[in-house]
């Protein structure tokens, strides 16, 4: 049996909406919020921030997160790497909640509504938009399509750091600042270290389902004993990349209370070091979506707060 998460109430007798919203993957919309959140604190405190072009980007990105998400549950279906799952995000097609046609269909819908919102939007602001979106157009289809599939060939991490970080940081703010700067990179790197590690978090867990199929993550690549290690390295670096961005300058300190999450990290790490049982492992994975959105609420709330005081002063 999959282990899945407890479904809202008003989905509860509506098994097709049910099934598409388990698809879609909603826990892990962390890696898409948390990014367009401090592209927003970014903007707030250059005082560039525009409404309409901050939330069209943020139902973009999360249009192309969809299409990641559903077309990596028709790939692993169509290959059999989810033959020996026993937990996973969703697993509609194995539990014969949707068919394959209909996860293919709603990943071209997502990828589609994706680029049209992408297209308005590059009308509205510059050239650099064509590479961020083209950037994202391509890791949402190759993350499990195509002739060289990251995820099956150990790039799911970083291909998902780098989107899921700096590529949405920087396209974000460049479509309502009409420019970008050099550090919102560095400011976007405590994101997409959390998010690589949602991304591990669940390689880890179906390391031997992945190994069936030859799919080649970092975990299968590595070992178990260096996918610890990476995982700690994430999840602890991305506390460490905070707090020298705060003593340099880059981030206002009121975003360092999101280091009050710390203990819960601590925790997720010793859980992945200690735990061989699948379920545990399901339910690290899904805790490390919900550390990651945490995380970010707690560093952009903190950054807005202090950007706040500072007017009052």
């Amino acid at each position: 049996m999959s282990a899945a998460p407890p479904l809202p109430s008003y989905l509860q007798n509506r098994p097709k909406l049910a099934a598409w919203y388990r698809a879609s993957r909603p826990r892990v919309f962390t890696a898409s919020y948390v990014p367009m959140g401090v592209a927003a604190a970014a903007a707030l405190q250059n005082r560039v921030f525009e409404l309409i072009p901050f939330l069209l980007a943020t139902l973009g990105v999360m249009l192309l997160q969809t299409a990641a998400n559903l077309i990596n549950e028709y790939v692993d279906f169509q290959r059999g790497a989810e033959d020996l799952k026993q937990a996973g995000q969703s697993m509609v097609i194995k539990n014969n909640l949707l068919t394959p046609r209909e996860v293919l269909i709603g990943a071209i819908a997502s990828v589609i509504g994706g680029c049209l919102i992408g297209l308005y939007l590059l009308t509205q602001s510059g050239p650099l938009l064509w590479g961020i979106g083209i950037g994202g157009v391509l890791v949402a289809i190759t993350y499990t399509a195509g002739p060289f599939p990251l995820a099956y060939n150990g790039l799911g991490e970083l291909a998902a750091g780098i989107f899921m970080g700096p590529m949405i940081v920087l396209g974000a703010y460049y479509v309502m600042a009409k420019t970008v700067y050099a550090d919102l990179v560095w400011i976007s790197i405590p994101v997409a270290l959390m998010v690589a590690a949602i991304l591990h978090a669940n390689n880890i867990r179906d390391v031997d389902a992945d190994r069936s199929v030859n799919k080649r993550t970092l975990v299968v690549l590595m070992g178990m004993r260096f996918a610890r290690a990476e995982y700690a390295f994430l999840v602890i670096g991305t506390y460490v990349s905070l707090t020298i961005l705060v003593l340099v300058g880059l981030i206002p300190p009121g975003a360092l209370i999101a280091l009050l999450t710390l203990p819960d990290a601590v925790q997720l790490v010793k859980t992945i070091y200690t735990e061989t049982n699948t379920a545990k492992l399901h339910q690290a994975q899904g805790l490390t979506a919900r550390l990651h959105g945490r995380f970010g609420l707690f560093m952009v709330v903190g950054w807005l707060g202090w950007l706040f005081i500072k007017v009052l002063l």
